[in-house]
């Protein structure tokens, strides 16, 4: 007799191209199809990047992006929303209206202002338009410590309506943290805290953010809470990095269809 398989739950996400396949919209595919959802994708930007650094970003029209979204929306459940790189302050103004119309789907903003790599993927003004248009709207944002710094302090971003803020420690450890650790911070819209630590890995990735935005917006898309969410989204992409491999020249890059061998 046959079955039919239940209909995945659907993470609509915003996120620009990477042609190296290491970061952005395909970063997102592959997470999310590896944890059991569906991946519906509208293409923020193009970019010309490589395997260690971004060169150069153009974003695509913002009436296009919203004539796509209005049709996702229309047609599909979506359970869950994540935002990545945004391109241009149009397109922040475009998200942040279409998401309007949606107040009940959670929605994790990865705030993506440089490439893993280097090379600034979004001015100033963008960064503050992100702080002042979207991050108010999302459940989560994923911030590291140098996004932080251009987006505000935790307490602003707080105060201006984001429920939730995990500050990511990937990148150089703090003078007065185990250099063997990476320690994130959750800083939650009551002002309580919970810290994450991971064993820290040898070697700089692409689409590190990416990978763990996605999965914890996949999580919340099957009904996990935000700790629960948050948790097996590090737990996930922390075995990617773990299981990494490097195709070209520049930075590891993410396993994120993991097969059952690799632990």
């Amino acid at each position: 007799m046959n079955r039919s398989l239940p209909t995945p739950p659907t993470i609509l996400t915003f996120g620009g191209h990477d042609p190296s396949g290491g970061a952005g919209i395909q970063a997102d595919i592959e997470t999310i199809s590896a944890l059991g959802g569906h991946a519906a994708t509208i293409i923020t930007a193009l970019t010309t990047q490589d395997s260690g650094k971004v060169y150069n970003f153009y974003p695509v029209d913002s009436a296009i992006l919203t004539e796509q979204a209005q049709l996702i929306f229309n047609d599909f459940n979506v359970s869950a929303v994540k935002i990545g790189m945004v391109g241009s302050i149009e397109i922040c103004h475009a998200i942040h209206t279409i998401m309007l119309e949606y107040p009940e789907i959670p929605i994790v903003l990865d705030p993506v202002l440089s490439g893993g790599g280097g090379g600034t993927l979004s001015e100033t003004e963008l960064a503050h338009a992100i702080a002042e248009k979207l991050a108010p709207l999302a459940t989560l944002i994923t911030p590291n410590r140098k996004e932080l710094l251009k987006l505000g302090t935790t307490k602003e971003l707080i105060t201006a309506g984001t429920k939730n803020i995990l500050v990511t420690g990937t990148d150089h450890p703090q003078p007065d943290e185990d250099s063997s650790l990476v320690h994130h911070l959750l800083t939650e819209r009551n002002g309580a805290t919970s810290s994450f630590t991971d064993q820290r890995l040898p070697y700089t990735y692409h689409g590190s953010g990416c990978t763990l935005a996605a999965a914890t917006a996949c999580g919340l898309a099957f009904d996990k809470d935000i700790g629960e969410a948050i948790r097996d989204g590090l737990e996930y992409s922390w075995r990617s990095l773990k299981n990494g491999f490097k195709p070209g020249a520049g930075q590891h890059f993410p396993r994120r269809i993991q097969h059952k061998h690799l632990k």
